[in-house]
């Protein structure tokens, strides 16, 4: 080879050069721009606060805008699709809830691939869902809502956060389990949903916590339990729906966050690692303690597992409870 054209191999290696180690620092640094998180479901409801929770606290830790980008539809499908589709940069994260793991059976197709379109970063937070009523249903407790359904079968109205949102396939489960029949009324997010319950359009709602206690307080809903197998301390004297009549009942409701696939793993690990230090903060604790929320983490493989269990799970109960699907 002539000197000539190792010369011109060598001028043709540096900007790869360049290019290559710009990509690396710009890994390093990250994030030196706002990062926008997609949260597919409209404000107010479960995903929204406890996404802008942890999105305050990135924001304060990165010490850039940690912007929260509501993209509701579809059942979260709409919003997990913009974020599937993202540049892989590490600049938009998605808030990712049990939805996610529902829509992998529920929808005929999906415009994603539920596992292989994304890099699972960390499971944030588990809620449970409470059942609760609007206050001019006379039912005071799971049995006597039991009694009345089955008095009046598909004459209650039950709204929820969309189709096959947590709302619907939660109270979908209770309702199999239950023997009884209510009528669905699905909404653009948890937010419009308790709306519509509070303004006598629904009767009965599976609500996460954190959509549930101001309404609670104000007494616009009466709560009848909650789909834990244990009570929460923030509502104590609420029984659990396995402790009403119906043992091993669980439906709670987890959050998390995810990028494209392709994310690199540096930026996953960073992102992991600065999400768990703030689960761990005294402050976010407490803000999430206050939604009844229990912080979760965990390494990025354990949150791949989790959701693979998930829809395993899910897959599972929209069988039993005979939900149709989607699309």
């Amino acid at each position: 080879m002539t000197k000539l054209c190792i010369l011109l191999l060598r001028l043709c290696a540096v900007p790869i050069l360049i290019a290559s180690h710009a990509h690396a620092a710009a890994q390093q640094s990250y994030p030196i721009k706002p990062v926008r998180f997609i949260v597919p479901f409209a404000p107010g409801g479960g995903t929204d606060i406890l996404g802008r929770l942890i999105a305050q606290k990135l924001s304060e830790t990165w010490n850039v805008p940690v912007v929260v980008d509501n993209r509701p539809g579809a059942g979260s499908t709409v919003g997990t699709d913009i974020t599937a589709k993202a540049a892989p940069d590490g600049y938009t994260i998605g808030v990712t809830s049990m939805s996610h793991a529902i829509n992998a059976t529920l929808y005929r197709t999906l415009p994603y691939d539920t596992m292989k379109d994304f890099e699972y970063i960390v499971l944030t937070v588990r809620v449970p869902n409470v059942l609760v009523v609007h206050p001019s249903v006379p039912a005071k407790s799971v049995k006597e809502l039991v009694t009345l359904a089955r008095s009046q079968p598909g004459r209650l109205n039950f709204p929820s956060s969309g189709v096959g949102g947590v709302s619907h396939l939660s109270a979908e489960v209770f309702f199999a389990t239950a023997g009884i029949q209510a009528t669905h009324v699905p909404y653009k997010g948890a937010g419009p949903a308790m709306t519509a319950l509070i303004g006598g359009e629904g009767q009965i709602m599976m609500a996460t916590v954190p959509v549930l206690l101001p309404q609670l307080k104000a007494n616009r809903v009466r709560a009848l339990a909650i789909s834990s197998l244990k009570r929460s301390p923030l509502v104590p004297d609420l029984p659990t729906i396995a402790e009403s009549g119906y043992p091993g009942f669980e439906t709670d409701s987890w959050y998390g966050l995810l990028a494209p696939a392709r994310t690199p793993a540096s930026i996953v690990r960073k992102v992991n690692a600065d999400t768990t230090a703030a689960l761990e903060s005294a402050e976010l604790r407490a803000a999430l303690a206050q939604q009844g929320a229990q912080p979760a983490g965990g390494t990025p493989q354990e949150f791949v597992r989790f959701v693979q269990k998930e829809i395993a799970k899910w897959r599972e109960a929209i069988v039993k409870a005979k939900v149709p699907f989607a699309n």
